[in-house]
């Protein structure tokens, strides 16, 4: 893995369930790791649904091997987001993790 290619600084964010005022489940995002990544864009479309017109894009994104990640999770580079689709340990080697996302639009 070149280390040149990880150029953007992402945060991986796990989902916490925390009572509101209102005694209501919300749920709230904390931080599980900031890590250096490669964000590779794989495919954009647009598709009718309910009579408007949705967009969704998906791609992938690595990082340096990093256990505990689940498809429960999100990263968060900038303003965008990005649901965890899959999580690969690329090649089976603990060196690179390789993470199928859609972004949230």
């Amino acid at each position: 893995m070149e280390a040149g290619a990880l150029r953007h600084k992402v945060i991986i964010q796990q989902p916490a369930e925390v009572i509101n005022s209102l005694g209501e489940i919300t749920v709230s995002w904390s931080t599980f790791a900031t890590v250096w990544a490669e964000i590779i864009p794989l495919s954009g479309k647009e598709y009718w649904s309910s009579k408007q017109v949705n967009s969704e894009v998906t791609g992938k994104i690595r990082i340096r091997y990093l256990p505990g990640i689940t498809p429960k999770m999100r990263v968060k580079f900038g303003l965008r987001i990005f649901n965890i689709e899959a999580v690969i340990n690329y090649q089976e080697k603990n060196i690179e993790t390789v993470l199928l996302v859609k972004e949230v639009l």
